[in-house]
């Protein structure tokens, strides 16, 4: 996955980290980072390009939950799109400020949030420049985050790729074992039964 990822922003570089980034994007800036260091890619431009990306993306979705909001999360049947819109409700009446500058840096809310934001009374405006503040901290500290640490990261996912092969066969041998298991008891359950 990293691989593949690192070759396409070899290929296209700053446009994938854009699109990347506007979707999502933690892993691609780290990897550009590394990249950054590498001298594949300008650090400066991947910062940016991350800014841009996250901060145009989740203005998007904050549109979005402001024109359709309500009656996507009415019209919705799934139940975690819906817990976790409830979840971002509450850690916005909670910690307000705190939670729009940090969101996009808690998993498993990060992309509902801007959506559910929209959703809300909050001002667009202050939407824009909380979030403005929060997209360039957030692109800054991933990017230099994959810069500084890109070494480690590439150094572990060699050793990853040396003792793959005892990895895959321990978990191939796990699964076996437990499919046994659970034959021997549906086996003994029906002789019982």
């Amino acid at each position: 996955m990293l691989e593949t990822l690192e070759g396409f922003l070899r290929e296209y570089g700053y446009i994938v980290l854009f699109v990347g980034t506007f979707l999502e994007g933690e892993t691609m800036v780290l990897v550009a980072g590394y990249l950054a260091k590498t001298g594949v890619l300008d650090l400066n431009l991947v910062i940016l390009s991350s800014f841009t990306g996250t901060y145009f993306g989740d203005q998007l979705y904050f549109f979005i939950g402001r024109r359709w909001g309500h009656l996507i999360v009415r019209k919705t049947s799934s139940e975690t799109w819906k817990r976790r819109t409830d979840r971002v409700m509450y850690l916005l009446e909670r910690y307000n400020t705190w939670f729009i500058l940090g969101f996009r840096f808690v998993y498993g809310v990060r992309n509902v949030t801007p959506f559910a934001l929209g959703a809300t009374t909050l001002p667009a405006v202050r939407f824009m420049v909380l979030n403005a503040i929060a997209a360039i901290v957030w692109a800054v500290s991933f990017a230099y985050g994959g810069y500084i640490f890109g070494h480690a990261m590439e150094a572990f996912l060699d050793q990853i790729k040396h003792y793959q092969i005892y990895f895959f066969s321990g978990v191939g041998f796990l699964l076996i074992g437990i499919w046994i298991k659970r034959r021997l008891q549906q086996a003994k359950a029906v002789q019982s039964g």
